[in-house]
């Protein structure tokens, strides 16, 4: 089957995560031009899929929304977090992490791209236009201030993830 949409989002997951991997590949020394890319590469992303992607599947489910949502929406709002503190070793490695778990919610057989593929197949085309016509989310300076960092920490443990643990 020809999955246009769930191509679209999983390659800019790997084009995401390259981006990652360029930033760090000197673990001593964060590259902060590739660091702001993926930075915001991953907003613009997350963007597309809760501007455009999930309100689309949720229009077509009768305004329902979709299963897993909720989870994702929780995913988001910790990602989010974590691009306001600077990046660290502990900060990249929770990114990872995350990112590992809710890509897979996402690209698995049955998970989000396939099930908004699968109610959008009439807006495709429409949808595609939107998506690569997204801007960019303009970013602030990272917050270095401690409390950007426990917010970001109680963000993580709403969607289920501790950032201590992780990173110990």
């Amino acid at each position: 089957m020809n999955k246009p949409l769930y191509h679209f989002f999983t390659n800019d997951h790997r084009r995401i995560e390259a981006l990652l991997d360029k930033a760090t590949e000197n673990e001593l020394e964060i590259q902060m031009d590739f660091y702001h890319q993926f930075r915001t590469g991953l907003l613009k992303h997350i963007k597309m899929e809760e501007k455009i992607l999930f309100p689309a599947a949720q229009k077509i489910n009768g305004g329902n929304p979709l299963p897993l949502a909720a989870k994702l929406r929780l995913d988001h709002g910790a990602l989010t977090s974590l691009m306001v503190v600077p990046p660290s070793a502990d900060v990249i490695r929770v990114v990872r992490y995350v990112l590992e778990k809710h890509d897979l919610l996402e690209e698995e057989p049955g998970g989000m791209y396939d099930v908004c593929e699968k109610l959008t197949a009439g807006e495709t085309q429409a949808i595609l236009e939107k998506l690569k016509n997204t801007t960019e989310v303009p970013v602030h300076p990272h917050n270095q201030a401690e409390y950007a960092l426990e917010a970001a920490k109680r963000a993580l443990e709403r969607a289920g993830f501790d950032f201590d643990a992780l990173t110990n």
